[in-house]
C-alpha cells in the first residue's frame, strides 16, 4: 500500500485538526448516501479525489464519513477537515499506541482500528495511500467473521480497496514507482501502470478491480513519470470506488 507522495500536481489543497464522527446507522432506503470511509498516511491527493468526486456523477449519492491517518500530522487531515462541508477525521499511530498500551501488539493495533471503522457504519472502505499492511484480523472484523468485544456484529461485508501505483503481480510492497521505474530504465519491464484491488491477506495480491497502464519513456525524470502517475491514480481510484460501492449499495 504506498502513499502519493508528490504534492507537485494536486487536485486540490486546503488546515485542520481531528475530530472523531459520532455515526448513526445508514438508512435503508436507496435515497440515503453512500457510507465511505478512506484511510491515508499522508499528503492526501487521492482523497482528495474522492472528495472532489463525491455527489458527482463519477461518484453520485456518495458521503466520506470519516478519514483516518496513522500519522497524526498527516495533511490529508487537513484536505478532510476542510473540505465543504468538514469530513470528520481522527487518527491512530501504531508506534504511540503500542507505547501506551505496552500489553498491547500489533494485531491489537489493527484491531483498534478496525473499531473506529465499524463504529460509523461504511459501506466501503478506500485505502487511498495508507502505509500499514493490515492484518487477517482487521479483514475479519470487515467481513463480519470476528466481532468485537462491546460492538455489534458488523451486518454484512465491508469490503476494502487499496490502490497500488504497478500493475497487477509485477511491483508488490514499498516503493513500488521507484521500482517500477528503475526496473522500466534497465530494460527489465516494458510496461508500468497503476490499479486499485481488493485488499487481501497477501499483499497487493487482492484481484484488480481496475487497471491501467501509464506512460513512460526511457531517460525521462523520475518526477515527469509520477506527475502522470498520480493524473491517472485520482482517475482510477474513483472508478474503483463507484464499482465497488455499487456492489453493495447500488
Amino acid at each position: 500500500m504506498q502513499e502519493d507522495p508528490s504534492a507537485s500536481a494536486d487536485p486540490a489543497s486546503a488546515p485542520a485538526s481531528a475530530t472523531v464522527p459520532s455515526a448513526t446507522a445508514p438508512s435503508s432506503t436507496s435515497s440515503s448516501p453512500r457510507r465511505l470511509a478512506v484511510l491515508i498516511s499522508g499528503n492526501g491527493t487521492n482523497l482528495q479525489a474522492l472528495i472532489n468526486a463525491q455527489n458527482t456523477p463519477s461518484l453520485p449519492n456518495t458521503h466520506i464519513i470519516l478519514v483516518l491517518s496513522n500519522r497524526k500530522h498527516a495533511y490529508g487531515l487537513t484536505r478532510a477537515s476542510t473540505a465543504t462541508p468538514p469530513i470528520p477525521t481522527t487518527h491512530l499511530a501504531l508506534q504511540p499506541f503500542l507505547k501506551a498500551h505496552p500489553d498491547k501488539t500489533r494485531e491489537d493495533y489493527d484491531l483498534e482500528v478496525a473499531r473506529k471503522l465499524v463504529r460509523v457504519k461504511p459501506d466501503a472502505v478506500v485505502c487511498a495511500g495508507w502505509m500499514h499492511i493490515v492484518s487477517e484480523g482487521f479483514l475479519d472484523v470487515l467481513k463480519g467473521v470476528r466481532v468485537l468485544d462491546g460492538e455489534e456484529p458488523v451486518e454484512r461485508e465491508i469490503p476494502v480497496i487499496n490502490i497500488h501505483p504497478a500493475l497487477f503481480g509485477q511491483f508488490d510492497g514499498a516503493h513500488a514507482v521507484e521500482r517500477g521505474f528503475e526496473a522500466f530504465q534497465r530494460g527489465e519491464v516494458g510496461e508500468l501502470g497503476v490499479m486499485v484491488h481488493r485488499v487481501v491477506r497477501e499483499v497487493d495480491r487482492g484481484e484488480p478491480l481496475v487497471q491501467r497502464r501509464v506512460e513512460v519513456f526511457k531517460g525521462e525524470r523520475i518526477e515527469d513519470y509520477e506527475e502522470r502517475l498520480h493524473k491517472v491514480e485520482w482517475e482510477v481510484i474513483v472508478e474503483a470506488t463507484r464499482m465497488v460501492l455499487d456492489e453493495v449499495r447500488p
